[in-house]
């Protein structure tokens, strides 16, 4: 019996979770949740990485307690990074991605290299908060740390290091920073140097599904456990989360949903040319040699900042009672775009939604059900519209969407998907991003032989549900509405 350790960090919440595997299928035991809670200091909104570092120990120790376990790994969201000095430390807390450094920062990179120039070199969605444009920002309000440092990690490498004392840049998270090559699976230098960021930061990329070593010395003493190997498994949360999308079909597209809500397809070679570059989709790295040709959408995250601000009024409804008020509401009578760049920031969520409808001309949503609904609606008709994208960039018909990660809990959210896409959802595992963390540990430990044969463990050991589509002429005069205000 081998014994797993997964860590996996969202940008809301973390959880570690023990897994034993018979050779045959994985068992899930005991798990261990912690908040995830970044603060502003002063005009930088930044991760408490020391908190996030200390969840990591005791979360070892509490699952540790009764058996070591043979491997571990973690996974965590993407782009942010850390900088460490010449002697190892670490130069200041980590930035959030939503941090408001970056907001002028794209454009000013496009006059250096062109937009369609960038993209053809990295095969990235634009997003505001990807690291290349973060470490812009960086050497502009704070130069001094650039210069002091000697290594750049990105997070889940950032927690290795500290955990291990061995440094690596796995592959599927240095990916998203739109600083690498899709095809060579290296550093884009040349794109690098015009924008003078300095090649010392980064380090060699190492691939998912390899060993990194055990616990340091230091770790050891502390916490006062043996020797832990760790592995490098797909360090973005996303990566993992393909990982443990339960594909019975070659033709199927994988929706990982969460805070974000990442739709697309797994490809043996990047799609980037002119067609993926108007419709502004990414090439990120996967397991086993994969690339994940998706589209970021905004996801839950303005679902529970709906919720934070309700919550502050007193409204705190069971997740069935808000569940129950979403599938009551009036459908359809208002929708956002929810990539919208007002709803990336934190805060005043109902009135932003409030304020693009009354700003496009719709009706204006007057109750909490009437906004939650909006919500969950507009975004069911942006993953149709992701989807109709991905099926240009394929040339064939996509068949049936996989989806993983929590959003899989919500029958709102699992119906309301299918029937805007007309298709079938099959949904589950809604613990994917950990479960594909077990998946890379495998690899990792020889115990399956590449990604194919970790899913055949994955379909011996997961339970999926299915949702038909519904109420199809509504919802595709639905989405016709929809479309103008994208």
């Amino acid at each position: 019996m081998l014994r797993l350790l997964a860590f996996d960090y969202g940008a809301t919440s973390g959880r570690g979770m023990i897994a034993e595997y018979d050779g045959d299928k994985l068992r899930f035991g005991e798990d261990y949740r912690f908040a995830n809670n970044p603060c502003f200091i002063g005009k930088g909104f930044y991760w408490d990485f020391p908190a996030l570092f200390q969840e990591l120990k005791t979360g070892i120790q509490k699952l540790s307690k009764d058996q070591l376990p043979d491997c571990m790994g973690i996974d965590t969201w993407g782009v942010d990074y850390g900088l460490l000095d010449r002697s190892g430390e670490l130069l200041g807390l980590p930035y959030h991605y939503r941090d408001e450094r970056t907001d002028e920062i794209m454009e000013q990179v496009f006059q250096v290299i062109p937009k369609f120039d960038l993209y053809a070199a990295t095969g990235i969605q634009f997003m505001q908060f990807n690291t290349i444009f973060q470490l812009v920002a960086q050497m502009q309000e704070r130069p001094w740390m650039l210069e002091q440092a000697e290594q750049m990690l990105f997070t889940p490498d950032l927690l290795n290091y500290f955990l291990t004392g061995k440094a690596a840049t796995e592959f599927s998270i240095a990916s998203t920073g739109q600083m690498l090559n899709p095809f060579t699976r290296n550093w884009a230098f040349d794109v690098l140097e015009k924008l003078q960021i300095p090649k010392r930061l980064l380090g060699e990329i190492v691939e998912p599904g390899t060993l990194l070593g055990g616990l340091s010395a230091p770790i050891m003493r502390e916490l006062n456990v043996g020797s832990i190997p760790v592995a490098i498994v797909g360090g973005h949360d996303t990566a993992s989360a393909v990982a443990a999308v339960p594909a019975t079909s070659e033709n199927y597209a994988y929706l990982s949903c969460g805070t974000w809500s990442l739709m697309g397809i797994e490809t043996k070679e990047p799609i980037v040319n002119q067609t993926s570059f108007d419709m502004n989709y990414t090439n990120e790295g996967g397991l086993d040699g994969t690339c994940r040709v998706l589209k970021n959408i905004m996801g839950l995250w303005i679902l529970t900042e709906c919720m934070r601000s309700y919550e502050k009024e007193g409204f705190k409804p069971s997740y069935d009672e808000m569940e129950q008020l979403i599938l009551d509401a009036k459908p359809f009578l208002c929708f956002i775009d929810p990539d919208d760049t007002r709803f990336i920031k934190p805060g005043g969520m109902p009135k932003k939604i409030a304020d693009f409808c009354r700003e496009t001309g719709q009706y204006v949503p007057q109750t909490k059900a009437e906004i939650l609904r909006c919500v969950k609606e507009s975004l069911a008709l942006k993953y149709r519209y992701a989807l109709e994208g991905l099926e240009k960039l394929k040339g064939a018909k996509i068949d049936v969407l996989n989806m993983v990660g929590g959003g899989c809990r919500s029958i709102s959210t699992c119906l309301f998907t299918a029937n805007a896409i007309g298709r079938p959802v099959i949904a589950g595992p809604a613990e994917g991003t950990a479960i594909g963390n077990l998946m890379a540990q495998l690899i990792a430990k020889g115990e399956v032989k590449g990604l194919a044969e970790a899913r055949q463990v994955l379909l011996r050991t997961v339970e999926t549900e299915t949702y038909l589509p519904q109420d199809g002429a509504a919802w595709d005069a639905a989405y016709e509405t929809f479309l103008h205000y994208l």
